[in-house]
């Protein structure tokens, strides 16, 4: 199965940018799941250097360097990722293994110094967007995450909960809602629900990644899909110490399947936001993405 991605980020601005530096996260990653077949994009206006390489958790970046004044900036990628069926397959088998350990004991195991474990451990730690768990968000998690109880099955039920205990409202949050705020409200997006998981989940003691990535969306039935219609997505990813990573979705209140396409990770949305920036220029702007996830 293979998927065709378009992301479209367009900058426009109110007044004149004389220079610009932009970081640009748009290349999927290869992992055992998915293959990157092919990816490229575009840039107007006309980049004057160019470079490419991977950051502290692997993801890949492109820095940009733009001299020529503009009052628009836009970067198109396009990329096309296969899906493997087989790697799909013993994923599944390997996470039903991973569900007979209990939390106690995920975090017994978590106390031996192997390097997967303490590779896994920087992201128990508070990270540049999310401060530490209250009590009320650990209680809220520990609800579901009991001691003799099979972590993985308490995951699953602790997402169940967000996805209905939350409800999905765009415009209600940005970057700087704390995620108490999230919490108290009942309410916000994928990045906001990936952030309380985190938050929650990591203050009582799990490993958790932040994913940023795209999933494919099904029209209703008899209607035909859009192009544009779809749009980045955030899910979570917990480190079970002998197994691995499995992500979750609460957003959609789901293990990840087929039609999450995984762009890349890191401790909260501030590691893997698909562009950074820094503008010579003054005055305000204006930010439109447009997003397509096609299988073929």
């Amino acid at each position: 199965m293979t998927y065709t991605i378009y992301h479209s980020t367009r900058f426009v601005y109110q007044q004149e940018v004389g220079f610009s530096h932009n970081l640009i996260r748009l290349q999927p990653r290869n992992t055992v799941i998915q293959e990157v077949k092919s990816f490229d994009f575009t840039i107007e206006p006309i980049v004057a250097e160019i470079e490419t390489y991977n950051d502290f958790f692997g993801n890949h970046l492109h820095h940009l360097l733009i001299r020529e004044p503009h009052t628009e900036l836009k970067v198109v990628a396009h990329s096309k990722v296969e899906m493997n069926r087989t790697a799909l397959e013993a994923l599944a088998e390997n996470r039903r293994k991973a569900s007979s350990l209990t939390y106690a004991q995920v975090q017994e195991k978590m106390l031996f110094l192997t390097p997967e474990n303490i590779e896994a451990k920087q992201f128990v730690l508070k990270s540049p967007l999310l401060s530490i768990a209250s009590v009320e968000i650990m209680n809220y998690a520990l609800v579901s995450i009991k001691t003799e109880r099979s972590l993985y099955e308490g995951i699953l039920e602790f997402i169940r909960r967000i996805y209905t205990d939350f409800a999905f409202v765009s415009g209600f949050s940005d970057l700087s809602t704390p995620v108490e705020t999230v919490f108290a409200e009942k309410k916000g997006v994928c990045q906001d629900f990936a952030h309380f998981a985190l938050t929650a989940l990591r203050g009582i003691g799990l490993a958790v990644r932040y994913v940023s990535g795209y999933i494919e969306t099904i029209p209703p039935e008899g209607s035909e899909k859009l192009f544009g219609t779809d749009a980045s997505h955030a899910w979570i990813s917990v480190f079970f110490p002998g197994f691995g990573w499995f992500d979750f979705d609460p957003t959609n209140n789901m293990e990840t399947s087929d039609q999450h396409i995984l762009l890349g990770y890191g401790r909260d949305y501030g590691d893997i936001s698909p562009m950074q920036g820094v503008v010579s220029g003054s005055g305000s702007s204006h930010l439109g993405v447009m997003v397509d996830v096609t299988r073929e």
